[in-house]
């Protein structure tokens, strides 16, 4: 029976040590991830003052998840504090903020890569989900927020998560978005306004952070343990079990998207309602539109990496390449 029970301590001692290990190496990865370097040389952003371009940038950063996080003026906004230790703040992109010194390249290298002008990688920032702009549209939304009145911040940026979640950020279980980006894959091409699966598509790039490259679902990078996982809205994926199942037409779909409510009036948890709610009828049904396509109508390019031997274009310099809708064969 002793000997059973000193067995029992020593495993148990064992794994307290492992254990302890585990989460200091979790924490000293997790500060070397966060001050790495990351060698990209990116396009200078087109600045531009005319009415047509700021008001395509206006829109785009209502509608694209911008006042979520750095609220609808760009003084920054907290956007998610649970009381159990994560808490989240966006920072102030006015002239008066952060940017204050950016030059063309960087709000390129910020957007779209989610790396710093210093060449640390940006923490939180969703740049998977803008890394597919046209060049004309990242310059069109830079553009804007240039544009926007200097304000004094009201609240900090933060980034504070629990100790458990650095250490999984350290062992590579919670990724950055500079991670999480082919650097190298050119802009999308642009693609005409309209009720389209082309347009569906690319509208569908900014739910890429929340539901994977591949729009399969799972749990949300980087979220709360209390997040629900986000649902697998894959085109052609759709069954009676499906969340897509809930909105028979593109009606009843919009009409989520503006109120944040289920067909049955149940409200939808984390999604960014405030954006989404701003998309206009022709994104909002051609979003639809794509989401519903039939299986095999419709083709995502979700590598991270082209294939051994291929060429592939620079987002840093100019589009090339189909970034639109691809069909099979």
């Amino acid at each position: 029976m002793k000997r059973w029970i000193k067995w029992t301590a020593g495993s148990a001692l064992l794994l307290g040590v492992v254990v302890i290990a585990t989460a200091a190496s979790g924490l000293y990865l997790a500060e070397q991830k966060r001050n790495r370097y990351i060698d990209i040389k990116p396009r200078p952003v087109a600045y531009t003052t005319d009415a047509q371009t700021i008001e395509r940038g206006r829109y785009l950063y209502a509608s694209r998840g911008c006042t979520d996080c750095h609220g609808a003026q760009g003084a920054g906004r907290e956007f998610v504090n649970d009381g159990k230790g994560t808490r989240l703040a966006g920072p102030n992109i006015t002239p008066a903020g952060v940017v204050a010194r950016y030059q063309p390249e960087d709000w390129n290298s910020a957007i779209r890569h989610g790396v710093k002008p210093n060449g640390r990688p940006v923490l939180v920032m969703p740049s998977e989900d803008y890394n597919r702009l046209t060049n004309d549209d990242l310059n069109a939304l830079v553009s804007y927020v240039r544009q926007l009145p200097p304000q004094a911040g009201t609240t900090p940026a933060v980034i504070e998560l629990p100790q458990p979640a650095w250490v999984l950020y350290g062992l590579g279980a919670i990724p950055d978005a500079a991670s999480r980006i082919d650097h190298q894959l050119a802009p999308s091409r642009p693609t005409a306004a309209g009720v389209t699966l082309a347009n569906g598509q690319y509208v569908a790039n900014m739910c890429i952070g929340c539901h994977g490259a591949d729009l399969s679902g799972g749990k949300i990078p980087g979220g709360p343990p209390d997040w629900p996982a986000a649902a697998d809205i894959r085109p052609g994926t759709s069954s009676a079990d499906s969340a897509l199942a809930r909105y028979p037409n593109a009606t009843s779909f919009v009409n989520m998207l503006r109120t944040g409510k289920r067909s049955d009036g149940t409200a939808i948890q984390v999604m960014p309602f405030e954006s989404l709610g701003q998309l206009s009828d022709v994104d909002a049904q051609a979003l639809y539109l794509y989401l519903n396509a039939p299986a095999g109508s419709v083709k995502q390019d979700t590598s991270s990496s082209a294939p051994v031997g291929a060429t592939k274009s620079s987002a840093n310099t100019a589009p090339s390449g189909s970034g639109g809708l691809r069909l099979p064969g």
